[in-house]
């Protein structure tokens, strides 16, 4: 029954399958490392029917009877919408136009507007050239999953740097050059490393890297430990300098050089690509990454024309949800929801979770497709586990999102007759005790209710 109604959730979307091109230069040290370069984008773009048009609109005076018990006796404001996808007609509603501090939640806006942006095939390159001296570059272009660590076996595969340093190893020894200094361009961002409204342990204890636009295995300490481990201070400069090894182990001596800006129209080495938009968007969704939520962010400035700051990419992404008509009820500070000064409504939320869901946007698909199912994956998985909240197991999909004092949870549903709806739960004020659990009952109820 659960498999069941975990098909019926899903909003379609088809995964390519990895690609990896293997081959082994003469005399090199060792083989090439697995390139990821090739592989087919996830085929988000597709267009479906549009989900639970057939099934009928719940009636809203009976929705309400449901949800409003469970507002009531909250410690604490929750702000909740519930609107019918197909229609966008808002079928509840309760301080829908107050804007909350949205935490992970942000993470949405972010989806949705990197993916309009950008489109869901779009892919980061990082790339080495030929510096003024006749060194190499090692360019940065903002992906967050650059990895030194081998290939996946399972789950998305990373741009990779032994990848990159095999390539540019070859093309130096094509010319005669068994010796370089690897200087690094991060010219790509600007400005602060750390967004307004972050709280200033954030960095130290490692709840995502500070931000550039060069970074090796997230900037960890020890890659591979995801809880517990501190980040690099300075994450280019480190990237460069394990670069710097693997040329040296492709038959290249190279020693780390400085920060420095690549010639214009210079001569390219090598160069390497991140998963598509659509599969970081799914992964960061899933996981809550803010890692590459801040990165996603960073893409919209840039494609807009805009620089690679925490301020241009924070009004890149709401120009862009202004333009897809979300014109009001969103600020933002930064691309992964870490920021306590982020306000977002929770009318505004559920208007771009209409969207996303919408078959008029299928290039939005991925930000449905990631959010954790309720009961099974990412950040639901251990929730919905309740008597109150089991309704909503399997077919609820929804993002979370959780800050000292706050709880936020929006996603979206097929009612017990099959229609699609959205919803958005705003708890807290970031002062008191907050109860994640209220807000997965209210999901459960939306999702249980036929309301007729």
């Amino acid at each position: 029954m659960a498999l069941s109604t975990l098909a019926s959730l899903h909003v379609f979307a088809l995964s390519a399958g990895a690609a990896v091109v293997k081959f082994t230069p003469e005399r090199a040290p060792e083989p090439r490392p697995a390139a990821v370069t090739g592989r087919a984008p996830v085929l988000t773009s597709a267009v479906r029917p549009a989900a639970g048009t057939a099934a009928p609109v719940p009636d809203p005076a009976a929705l309400s009877r449901r949800l409003v018990p469970l507002l009531a006796g909250a410690d604490t404001r929750i702000g909740a919408v519930v609107t019918d996808v197909a229609t966008g007609r808002v079928l509840f509603a309760s301080r829908a136009d107050e804007p909350a501090t949205p935490a992970s939640t942000t993470k949405l806006v972010t989806s949705v507007a990197a993916l309009a942006t950008l489109g869901p095939a779009h892919r980061i390159t990082t790339r080495t050239v030929r510096g003024s001296d006749g060194g190499v570059v090692l360019v940065g272009g903002g992906d967050p999953t650059l990895t030194a660590r081998p290939s996946r076996k399972q789950g998305l595969e990373y741009a990779s740097l032994p990848e990159l340093a095999w390539q540019t190893a070859t093309a130096l020894k094509a010319s005669g050059v068994r010796r370089v200094r690897v200087d690094y361009d991060v010219s790509a961002y600007r400005g602060p490393r750390a967004a307004y409204g972050w709280k200033p342990n954030y960095l130290p204890d490692g709840e995502l890297a500070p931000l550039s636009a060069l970074t090796v295995d997230r900037g960890r300490r020890a890659p591979g430990v995801s809880k517990g481990n501190g980040r690099v201070s300075n994450p280019a400069a480190s990237a460069t300098a394990a670069f710097a090894k693997l040329l040296t182990r492709y038959g290249v001596t190279a020693r780390a050089g400085r920060s420095t800006t690549a010639p214009a129209q210079a001569v390219q080495l090598g160069a390497v690509r991140s998963p598509t938009a659509a599969e970081l968007v799914e992964h960061l969704m899933t996981e809550s990454d803010n890692d590459v939520a801040e990165a996603m962010a960073r893409q919209v400035a840039l494609k807009t024309g805009r620089p690679g700051t925490f301020a241009d990419a924070s009004q890149a992404v709401m120009q862009t949800l202004a333009a897809l008509g979300v014109r009001g009820g969103i600020r933002v500070n930064d691309g992964s929801g870490l920021s306590t000064a982020n306000r977002i409504t929770p009318a505004a939320l559920a208007s771009v979770l209409a969207l996303a869901a919408s078959p008029d946007h299928p290039r939005l698909r991925a930000a449905i497709t990631g959010m954790p199912v309720a009961g099974f994956s990412g950040t639901l998985a251990p929730r919905y586990k309740t008597p109150s909240s089991r309704g909503g197991a399997g077919v609820v999909r929804a993002k979370t999102g959780t800050l000292n004092g706050v709880s936020t949870l929006a996603g979206i549903a097929h009612d017990a007759d099959g229609r699609v709806l959205a919803f958005a739960f705003m708890m807290g004020d970031g002062k008191g005790p907050v109860d994640p659990g209220r807000l997965d009952r209210l999901a459960a109820a939306v999702a249980s209710c036929g309301c007729r």
